[in-house]
């Protein structure tokens, strides 16, 4: 091999340009590595514990990222000469072959290793090592399962997608808190009037119909027809999502049937640490999402138009949950204007989980999880495939498929920002339960030292109850052993058996 040539290996390779390529890749590394454990002590001085929890699932996905780069890197050349046949390595291309004869076959293996780039054309496999493996596999009159080039694209891809997935999970849950704590003058609103429970309740009458909380949900053109109260709850989304009437309604619902004895609950700080909590599940790769990565890159096929017709799946989806998070409050006030004409005190509306998918609240957490995943990916594709082939590659696809996706992709992130968070961190509240998140958390930390405490005193107590009726049914047995402990015994005093003792006391 030629000393200094573009495939050189180590052994030809000047040692102060590879001290200085570690030097720089190890300092990237250990600035990244300190601004995290800065940012997680910053977390936990602030008594951040649900955005530290986040954080650390961010470490989560970085060294997933760091085991599947390393099953990449050390797997690469083995898979490289898995060999398969020329007719399969024909089938299912995301670009099409422009000639049908063999030269054209000949010239796509042949850009199966190299790509060209704006300002030339350029081998990025050293040309030994791609030949050899061609003569691996052309011995065998086959090609290669997955040449070394593309894993290494592979590999950017998936770390691509994985940092704009975190990315885009911040940015929706930075402008939807910044959405839901415009709702704290609200609260602010309510804590300054000295409430007490029983003049809640009966300190006024309540005309039911004439309360701003129904007309805005039940009276009205069209309000009692199914179809056009669904068409209500999906217009709705898109402009005053939650008003006063709604958050002061919904606010007393959750106290009332959660927290009774407890009316100045400061239920907008509650919905703040409910969402960190869940933003820790969102801001996270699951395995199901992995699984979706693997049947898209299966679609992708020439002429399928798949990364198009998929771009449509969570914007279906998000206006299928706005809409339902806006039918949930249109059912709470449908629920309490059929029941009552008129009521003491104020309005109260009942949390149920029939209200919620398959009584289910939890299940709106996985589809925003999935929307906003999706729509990473797709972005994420784009610009991959725009930096790593360019605009006019044949993967992007036609100009007419492109805007589309990038609208909806825009569409959807603001949309989730904008209605659809602040909708689920107040709707997904009217459930039958409560989180965790209802205790400071101190609280928490004193709950859960409380359990572990009376789990382990129950454990001692079936322990001890186990061995007493152990020795009931083998009075022999310890006879035996109460005999060698007074035969050892200094004094000549009667010693009982423990249950004995128990017994006379």
């Amino acid at each position: 091999m030629a000393e200094g040539g573009e495939g050189a290996t180590l052994e030809f390779t000047p040692t102060w340009v590879l001290a200085a390529v570690c030097t720089v890749i190890v300092a990237i590394s250990l600035a990244m590595e300190r601004l995290l454990h800065y940012t997680g002590n910053m977390l936990k001085k602030k008594q951040q514990k649900p955005l530290y929890e986040a954080l650390l699932k961010v470490k989560e996905e970085l060294m997933l990222l760091g085991f599947i780069s390393l099953l990449l890197t050390v797997f690469q050349n083995a898979i490289s000469k898995i060999c398969i046949s020329r007719e399969a390595a024909t089938k299912m291309l995301p670009c099409k072959l422009e000639d049908s004869n063999s030269t054209a076959a000949t010239s796509h293996f042949q850009k199966y290793f190299s790509f060209t780039l704006p300002g030339g054309t350029r081998r990025l496999l050293a040309e030994t090592s791609t030949s050899s493996q061609m003569g691996y596999c052309g011995k065998k009159d086959k090609v290669p399962l997955l040449s070394v080039e593309a894993l290494h694209h592979l590999h950017i891809f998936i770390f691509v997608l994985a940092i704009v997935h975190v990315t885009f999970c911040v940015l929706t849950v930075t402008f939807g808190g910044l959405n839901i704590r415009q709702w704290k003058h609200w609260e602010d609103s309510i804590a300054n009037v000295n409430y007490d429970t029983e003049q809640m309740l009966k300190k006024k009458v309540t005309h039911v119909r004439q309360h701003a909380f129904v007309k805005d949900h039940f009276l009205g053109f069209g309000k009692d027809s199914i179809v056009l109260g669904w068409l209500h709850s999906f217009f709705k989304q898109f402009h005053a999502s939650v008003t006063r009437s709604d958050y002061v309604t919904l606010r007393l619902g959750f106290i009332m049937t959660h927290c009774r004895g407890n009316p100045q609950f400061n239920f907008h700080k509650y919905m703040i640490r409910a969402l960190e909590d869940d933003f820790k599940e969102v801001v996270g790769i699951s395995w199901y999402l992995w699984v979706f990565v693997v049947i898209f890159l299966l679609l992708n096929v020439n002429g399928w138009n798949a990364y198009f017709w998929i771009a449509f799946i969570p914007f279906f989806l998000l206006l299928a949950v706005g809409t339902k998070l806006e039918h949930v409050i249109s059912q709470l006030a449908h629920e309490v204007a059929e029941k009552h004409v008129a009521i003491e005190g104020e309005l109260v509306v009942q949390p149920s989980d029939e209200h919620f998918w398959f009584d289910k609240p939890h299940i709106v957490l996985i589809l925003i999880h999935f929307i906003l995943f999706q729509n990473a990916f797709e972005i994420a594709y784009f610009f991959w495939i725009w930096v790593q082939y360019g605009f006019d590659s044949c993967i992007m696809g036609k100009v007419g498929y492109i805007i589309p996706r990038l609208v909806i992709g825009v569409f959807i992130q603001v949309l989730c920002s904008y209605s659809t968070l602040p909708l689920y961190a107040i709707v997904t509240q009217m459930g039958s339960s409560f989180k965790k998140a209802i205790f400071e958390e101190h609280v928490q930390v004193g709950l859960v030292g409380w359990a572990q405490k009376a789990k382990k005193k129950k454990g001692l107590k079936a322990s001890e109850g186990a061995a007493q009726a152990n020795r009931e049914e083998h009075p022999s047995v310890a006879g035996i052993q109460m005999g060698g402990v007074l035969r050892k015994a200094s004094a000549p005093e009667e010693i009982h058996p423990s249950h004995d003792s128990e017994g006379s006391r």
